[in-house]
């Protein structure tokens, strides 16, 4: 696979100290509509913002379902390998350090399959509205990566049992997960911006 097998967008870093992130939109999104949370949350990231290979309707995902919260699993494995294998190449070609993934929805959950499956392709993730994105997943060792998962209290798609099985799920692999539930629905908020932020701020401090 070459690495433009993804549409993306490349913002490069105007701050040495700030993690490269990985943008990953949700359902419907593309390679522009997370850059503007990417600078709010980490201003002076690298910013690598992908585009979904898969079209459902004619929007882009980064893998197929079957219905709402069912997913084609064997399409998520596949997706998040390729998701990897571009993580790697992109590196390569811009100077990058391995990324904290920033993903939303439908972008959280291949971010999560990332950190399941090729967890050598991120430093951290920032989930946003993520559910567990295989039913029987790897056991990989996380080796104390930081994961900060937000989730909502209303949400109509993540029921609250899923999220916390995601958050158990990976803290078992040895992720330093940081769970907390807003009271909000799907969308995102100003506090899913604030909480981002700060501890992407947290993060940065601990790697200087």
């Amino acid at each position: 696979m070459t690495e433009t097998a993804f549409i993306h967008r490349f913002e490069p870093a105007t701050s040495a100290g700030s993690p490269p992130l990985l943008l990953l939109h949700g359902t419907g999104g593309d390679e522009n509509d997370l850059l503007g949370l990417g600078e709010m949350i980490s201003p002076g990231s690298a910013l690598l913002s992908p585009r979904g290979r898969v079209l459902e309707h004619g929007m882009p995902r980064f893998f197929r379902r079957l219905a709402e919260g069912v997913f084609d699993e064997d399409d998520v494995r596949r997706r998040a390998r390729e998701l990897g294998d571009f993580v790697v190449e992109a590196r390569q070609r811009y100077g990058l350090a391995a990324p904290v993934a920033v993903g939303f929805s439908n972008g959280a959950n291949i971010a999560a399959a990332l950190l399941l499956l090729r967890p050598e392709a991120l430093s951290g993730a920032i989930l946003l509205r993520a559910m567990v994105p295989l039913s029987d997943p790897p056991n990989p060792a996380l080796g104390g990566k930081p994961v900060l998962l937000l989730s909502g209290q209303a949400d109509p798609i993540v029921p609250a049992s899923n999220s916390a099985r995601l958050a158990a799920l990976l803290s078992d692999a040895g992720a330093r997960v940081d769970h907390k539930v807003l009271p909000s629905g799907h969308q995102l908020s100003q506090a899913d911006v604030t909480l981002a932020r700060d501890w992407i701020g947290s993060v940065e401090a601990e790697a200087a």
